[in-house]
């Protein structure tokens, strides 16, 4: 389902950043969720919310074997990291 219209992000796209355990500040920073007509904010918290409780951030993936430290450094060393970086200090 898509949160945030203006920047076009799911509610997977936010999931999968707070598994690899950003906060709701580095997703908004990262993804530009609730940064334009601030719609999605509530929503967005609440995602951010449901998976920070059931998914802690230094949990191991048992499909993977890879721990969420493990994919919040692939995703911020990943080119859409750093491309959105250097967008947002545009």
């Amino acid at each position: 389902m898509i949160v945030c219209v203006c920047r076009r992000v799911s509610d997977r796209e936010i999931a999968r950043h707070v598994r690899a355990g950003m906060t709701f500040d580095e997703v908004q920073f990262e993804l530009g969720v609730a940064t334009q007509c601030g719609q999605c904010e509530g929503c967005a918290r609440d995602i951010v919310a449901q998976c920070s409780a059931s998914h802690p951030v230094a949990a191991l993936n048992r499909e993977s074997g890879t721990s969420a430290i493990q994919l919040a450094t692939s995703i911020s060393e990943s080119k859409a990291w750093n491309s959105s970086r250097h967008s947002a200090a545009a």
